[in-house]
């Protein structure tokens, strides 16, 4: 932004300071000015030249530090008992040092706003390059996601595939199962009545003769007539295990007392 004529402020003009002046400055005849800290600091050395366009500055009068804001007695005899022209002079003078500052502002922030443009230029050139990239990569990603979307809907059709056969397999699994559980049970039921088998047909044996051919002592077995086939046998018995059962009944015991006295001789 360029200064006007009516702004009452200056720049130093030394490279990377810029700020403004008040109070005291340093100026030059090559019409810079500078604050008043680098304007001791640079024109303290022997031979002094100007920090902005380096030109010489031999002369007792080409290094000035001049009060900026002069008071009202300075102002009104500064210029007092000159003569006309030369009053206009120095006002020309003056006021053409006023000018060149003000373009020397106004060509300074038309570089920075060039430089500011060109950066602009770049930055918009350097994100344009990112953007070109970026949708490159966004297109790039979003295949890639199509065809990872389609290996995951392969995947998941291999896994319901496997999920199906998986279950098929556990209902075979479970009619296997119940088939082995009832042959095995039908198994132990058969291997229990093998065990049992002998030993119900003799209980039911035993059962049988105690129920259709008891044999009791009060009951005598019948006798059937001599023949003369007997061999000096006097009776015969129809049944042999009754006769058997008779013969092996107790036989009395005899006592002591009644047992014949057999003399010694």
């Amino acid at each position: 932004m360029a200064m006007s004529l009516c702004d009452d402020t200056l720049k130093c003009n030394f490279p990377k300071c810029r700020v403004n002046l008040y109070g005291f400055a340093w100026v030059t005849a090559c019409s810079h000015a500078f604050c008043d800290r680098h304007g001791s600091g640079e024109f303290s050395r022997s031979p002094a030249a100007c920090p902005a366009c380096s030109s010489p500055l031999p002369g007792k009068l080409d290094i000035v530090r001049t009060e900026l804001a002069p008071s009202e007695e300075y102002r009104a005899m500064v210029l007092s008992g000159l003569r006309p022209e030369v009053i206009l002079d120095i006002s020309t003078r003056a006021l053409t040092f006023w000018s060149y500052q003000i373009h020397q502002e106004q060509m300074y922030q038309e570089y920075s706003l060039s430089r500011a443009d060109a950066q602009v230029k770049q930055m918009e050139k350097i994100l344009k390059q990112q953007k070109q990239n970026m949708e490159l990569e966004l297109t790039a990603m979003r295949g890639e996601i199509s065809s990872m979307k389609k290996v995951m809907e392969e995947y998941r059709r291999q896994y319901s595939e496997v999920s199906e056969r998986l279950m098929e397999r556990n209902r075979q699994y479970q009619k296997l199962q119940g088939l082995y559980d009832s042959l095995r049970l039908r198994h132990m039921v058969v291997d229990v009545g093998e065990r049992d088998a002998p030993l119900q047909q003799a209980h039911h044996h035993r059962e049988y003769n105690r129920v259709v051919r008891p044999a009791t002592p009060e009951r005598s077995p019948a006798f059937l007539p001599v023949v003369p086939e007997a061999d000096g046998c006097f009776f015969s018995c129809l049944e042999p295990d009754t006769a058997k059962t008779f013969f092996q009944l107790r036989s009395p015991i005899i006592s002591h007392r009644e047992r014949p006295y057999l003399k010694k001789h």
